[in-house]
């Protein structure tokens, strides 16, 4: 977990909707320690008893109509405490025109004032998701995140079982990799969580017997990826052949990542067993089953009936005592 994002990272990450409108020079040390954005509505009328100084303070066409009602001197005085030591940046939506008194006030205590032509409800949502993101708490796990036909698959195993060559086996085969071997996992909501790789093993991979390769490098920008939603977790297992595996389908198994619980499927591995193809099949099983197609519940349901069907005929061959 980060404890703060620095504000030139956001403004670079977002730079396609934001610019700096005043201030550069204030930018480069500034950090933001908490996700939510503020708009100061309440601290316009002059109260300023809960005043969040230091989230982004944003202000709309609301604040920004609202404050060219009031006199000069109010203004002054409304923003010169709007503007503490605390407070990362004044951000104007809708590329509305930044009032001069905030001008004033930010630049007395060195403080950026960004802008956007986006809409406040829109920026505000997009600003709070990215800080989330980034000041979420990370868990490192010890496996492979791929990305197959959109969906997130964390692979996990002992070490030395294959989860490396069977990622490259997927990467062959147009799929994604997102991390191999220490994935950062972050819980985005209630019921998401999202995998990324460290800064150092970014778009890397090691295989056994070859070293370290660079992904995107070998295969193009199109088989990588930042970071993608942990869907499924499959988890690869030496071959026993004493152990009882599952061959129905009925076994449901979860893993919890950061407090969420996660469909997983043990897959055994063993020589001859083709990993990559059974994968893909999983996942895409795995996706039918979100949409309500169920092959097990469709066996399931032959075999009643057709149990059904030879009670009824076992019935019928009974000989009738007259």
């Amino acid at each position: 977990m980060a404890d703060a994002v620095k504000l030139s990272n956001l403004i670079g990450d977002n730079k396609s909707i934001l610019e700096v409108y005043q201030g550069h020079e204030y930018i480069k040390d500034d950090k933001i320690y908490v996700s939510d954005i503020y708009r100061p509505g309440l601290e316009l009328t002059g109260y300023f008893d809960f005043y969040p100084a230091q989230r982004i303070q944003l202000l709309g066409r609301t604040e920004i109509s609202y404050a060219a009602r009031l006199d000069h001197d109010i203004r002054m005085h409304v923003f010169n405490k709007m503007a503490t030591k605390a407070t990362p940046c004044f951000l104007i939506s809708r590329s509305l025109p930044v009032p001069k008194e905030l001008s004033e006030a930010a630049e007395e205590a060195d403080i950026p004032i960004l802008r956007t032509g986006e809409s406040t409800t829109y920026i505000s949502s997009i600003l709070t998701e990215y800080l989330r993101a980034r000041l979420a708490k990370r868990t490192s796990i010890h496996g492979v995140l791929v990305e197959i036909k959109g969906m997130g698959v964390l692979l996990t195993g002992a070490s030395g079982v294959g989860k490396s060559e069977t990622a490259l086996g997927l990467v062959q085969r147009g799929h994604r990799l997102i991390a191999d071997d220490r994935v950062d996992a972050f819980q985005k909501d209630h019921n998401t969580v999202v995998g990324e790789a460290p800064k150092i093993l970014r778009h890397l991979m090691e295989v056994r017997g070859i070293g370290i390769i660079d992904v995107m490098n070998l295969f193009g920008a199109g088989a990588v990826k930042s970071r993608t939603e942990i869907q499924l977790v499959i988890n690869l297992v030496n071959w026993d052949p004493k152990a009882n595996y599952d061959r129905l389908g009925f076994e449901e198994n979860t893993r919890t990542l950061c407090n969420v619980p996660i469909p997983q499927v043990n897959i055994p591995v063993k020589v001859g067993r083709n990993i990559e193809s059974i994968i893909e099949v999983a996942a895409m099983n795995f996706r039918a089953k979100q949409m309500g197609y169920d092959a097990t519940q469709t066996f399931d349901n032959n075999l009643t009936s057709l149990i059904s069907e030879h009670s009824k005929e076992d019935t019928n061959k009974e000989p009738h005592n007259d």
